[in-house]
């Protein structure tokens, strides 16, 4: 049975790293619709909205893989003055839209349906969060994709992305995200880096691209 739930695991894992983008939403649609991310719907407490706020500046929000839009439902509201998450799952935006109507905050956040390997934002940022999504992008695309919306950032803006560096059960470490991290120091500059105590070892890194040397 560990083997055959690790092998479904792997599959699932290879598929919404590296399948096509409708396949993609059909697993997300349908694991959205089965509240297989229930569980994931309140983290008032995480450790990624301190430094959030602190780099937004009551500023503007670009949220990668949003998911049911707890970010910019939980982020304290003084903190922004807008919001945008974009994930690929329609089922996880109807849930997240549904979410900022309750908090009476659908005027300040928006919400769009897209593959954030392809998609294109339509403005400027003062932070572009990838919470947690960076586990299913390709590595070889990591520095890539980062410089990319690195470009739609205001001048002084951030990429914030967080991750866990260990598993949370048995705080075993992940060498896929502390690889990613690897990346990002390599070849950003980290003006944050915030390491949790916990079990999972929850990360949270703000960076921007290198300042080039002037000739």
């Amino acid at each position: 049975m560990y083997i055959l739930n690790r092998s479904a695991r792997f599959v699932r894992g290879f598929l919404l790293s590296y399948g096509p983008s409708n396949l993609k939403r059909r697993v997300w649609d349908r694991e959205y619709v089965e509240n297989k991310w229930h569980f994931a719907d309140h983290t008032i407490d995480d450790c990624v909205y301190s430094p959030l706020e602190k780099w937004a500046r009551q500023g503007s929000i670009l949220d990668i893989g949003c998911g049911s839009g707890n970010t910019g439902t939980e982020i304290a509201a003084a903190g922004y003055s807008s919001y945008v998450g974009v994930d690929i799952s329609e089922e996880a935006l109807v849930k997240a839209r549904a979410r900022s109507k309750e908090c009476s905050r659908q005027s300040k956040n928006t919400f769009e349906c897209g593959d954030f390997l392809t998609y294109i934002p339509t403005g400027r940022y003062d932070v572009v969060l990838f919470r947690e999504s960076l586990y299913h992008v390709p590595m070889g695309k990591i520095q890539s994709m980062l410089e990319r919306y690195a470009g739609y950032l205001n001048p002084g803006g951030v990429i914030v992305v967080r991750m866990f560096a260990a598993d949370r059960t048995t705080g075993e470490t992940k060498h896929r995200p502390l690889n990613m991290f690897g990346i990002i120091e390599e070849n950003f500059d980290v003006l944050d880096k915030i390491v949790d105590k916990d079990k999972g070892r929850s990360t949270v890194l703000a960076f921007r691209p290198k300042a080039r040397a002037k000739k």
